[in-house]
């Protein structure tokens, strides 16, 4: 099972109104592992940035003004996310920026390059209705070190929200490894198996104890009027009285 956690940052808040990504974090975990394996990636959006969105993410025009485009960088992102699992906090913001950012290029977008999308923003508000559901919010209640949290960045993000899913859907790991654990034994095992198994006696029913069964079976099917897997309708009326 391979799972990218992804995180984005942007020059405003609604891609309808020409904002664009202007950072892009991710981290790969394999059956609930991390791999190590991370993209990372600063874009130029061509285009100024709301101060709001510096206010939060510390990232401005003059840094951003050698970087990339997305349209360099696009190929990349696709290979690394291709046929993987999206994790992504309030996933319809990311989603919505990262589509569009694809659009703009004429590329499929993440629906056609990943195989599903798991929105941990919504999972915490299922698991704890009423209870603050933003990262660092998560963070203090599975006690999470985000300390170096002082502004929001795609990458350092995308690895706190890794931590996060798998506190939050740490039961999934036992069944996981519950599941692995049931396989079939070998052809080899299951001769042996076969070959130490023992005899089984064949016990066949006198002829009182036929007699006796055949009695309450009769007396079932009066009392069902017939209506017994065992014996046709047609054959109550000729049960002994």
């Amino acid at each position: 099972m391979r799972q990218i956690v992804l995180d984005t940052e942007t020059t405003g808040l609604d891609w309808r109104n020409g904002d664009r990504v202007i950072e892009i974090g991710c981290v790969e975990l394999l059956n609930r592992s991390l791999t190590g394996r991370h993209f990372h990636v600063y874009i130029n959006p061509e285009r100024g940035i709301d101060a709001e969105a510096v206010a939060v993410h510390g990232i401005t025009e003059e840094f951003l003004a050698d970087k990339p485009r997305f349209a360099e960088v696009a190929v990349a992102f696709e290979d690394f996310v291709r046929d993987a699992e999206l994790v992504i906090h309030n996933a319809s913001f990311d989603v919505g920026f990262l589509d569009n950012e694809l659009h703009l290029l004429g590329r499929e977008r993440l629906a056609s390059l990943c195989c599903g999308v798991i929105d941990t923003l919504k999972l915490a508000k299922e698991q704890n209705p009423g209870k603050k559901a933003s990262l660092d919010a998560l963070c203090d209640r599975y006690e999470i070190d985000n300390a170096r949290r002082e502004l929001h960045g795609a990458l350092l993000d995308a690895e706190l929200l890794a931590d996060v899913y798998l506190a939050m859907t740490r039961g999934q790991e036992s069944l996981m490894i519950g599941l692995e654990e049931e396989t079939l034994p070998r052809e080899a095992d299951a001769a042996g198996a076969l070959e130490r198994r023992a005899t089984l006696r064949i016990l066949r029913p006198t002829a009182a104890e036929l007699e006796a069964h055949e009695s309450v079976l009769s007396d079932i099917a009066r009392a069902n009027k017939g209506l017994c897997l065992w014996l046709p309708p047609t054959e109550v009326e000729d049960a002994p009285a």
